[in-house]
């Protein structure tokens, strides 16, 4: 486990470096669930504390609640805090075939007849405001690949086989195959699954298509330094860095890892643009902005340092899979 006393918390003696800078960012403002995947990916920490703090999160229902996506509030499981719960629980090798039975019938009782994962409205969380009696039906949205694709990706990942899967892949198969002005959430979404999707010359030849779309349709930040390119974050004396909610995407929000189906679309040289960027945008305290949730109400002020501590890691992560030095 991290040895936090190796890390000064003092006011009087922040530390330098990418990586110093951002632990001390994390051991002073994260979740525990944060603070031990910190831990796991960058002090040799164990994958079993972060299997521990996730599970705080896990209802009887077999999906996840209680705002372990911080853009969402409440106790009620939702599609996306089981998508963040997974995220996490693949980084650390843990994500069992037990537990993704667990889950899968959770995303049974939500999807949609075609196995479609929908995005419903946040306030679905929140018991105090949910008609009695109304179940989800009252807040659910039609299906949406933004919702169903990271999960279906991840899943496919671990090597899972449901009966639910078969159909949510379908879905993604032909919501990814039909894209054709796409928002770049969409997209990213996209690349979760085709990166894992099992038919990889399929993978493959949607992911050159949605490529080309990206460029054509200037899903992308190319040129950082073009007036208005960089992400735009809030930097209001006491406020909490967060990237516009209309922020273009830079080449690595799209591939996130070199081995990525998406790396191929760009050259080495927007890559390198695109890393210098991300570097760029550690904030003086250590840690990056976040960005918000697609469809996610305006952010409590809490939603939004819970949710920095997970961008630094995902920025972290980013960086180091490039090879880009953390000292």
């Amino acid at each position: 486990m991290a040895d936090i006393a190796a890390v000064p918390l003092t006011p009087t003696s922040p530390p330098h470096g990418t990586l110093a800078r951002a632990e001390r960012f994390v051991w002073l403002t994260a979740r525990v669930l944060e603070q031990r995947l910190f831990a796991h990916h960058f002090r040799d920490g164990a994958a079993g504390p972060v299997e521990t703090a996730v599970e705080a999160y896990r209802n009887a229902d077999g999906g996840y609640g209680h705002a372990l996506e911080p853009a969402l509030r409440g106790p009620a499981s939702l599609p996306a805090h089981t998508a963040r719960a997974l995220h996490v629980l693949d980084s650390v090798a843990r994500c069992d075939a037990r537990r993704a039975e667990d889950v899968c019938r959770y995303l049974t009782s939500v999807s949609t007849t075609e196995g479609a994962l929908t995005a419903i409205r946040p306030e679905a969380a929140l018991p105090a405001v949910r008609p009695a009696g109304s179940g989800d039906a009252a807040v659910r949205l039609p299906g949406a690949l933004s919702a169903t694709a990271p999960v279906v990706g991840l899943l496919h990942r671990n090597e899972v086989w449901h009966p639910w899967l078969f159909r949510a892949t379908d879905f993604c198969w032909q919501a990814v195959e039909s894209l054709d002005a796409a928002r770049p959430g969409d997209v990213v979404a996209a690349v979760l699954f085709l990166d894992h999707a099992p038919d990889r010359a399929r993978a493959e030849a949607a992911a050159d298509r949605l490529g080309h779309l990206v460029r054509r349709e200037r899903l992308v930040v190319l040129d950082p330094d073009a007036p208005g390119a960089r992400p735009a974050a809030s930097t209001a004396p006491g406020s909490v860095p967060v990237h516009t909610p209309g922020d273009r995407r830079f080449p690595h929000d799209y591939a996130r890892t070199p081995d990525s189906l998406a790396r191929a679309w760009f050259t080495d040289a927007e890559i390198e643009r695109s890393l210098d960027v991300l570097a760029a945008g550690q904030q003086a305290d250590g840690g990056w902005p976040a960005r918000r949730l697609p469809g996610a109400p305006e952010p409590a002020p809490a939603a939004l340092l819970e949710a920095r501590p997970i961008a630094t890691i995902e920025a972290l992560r980013t960086l180091a899979a490039y090879g880009r030095s953390l000292a």
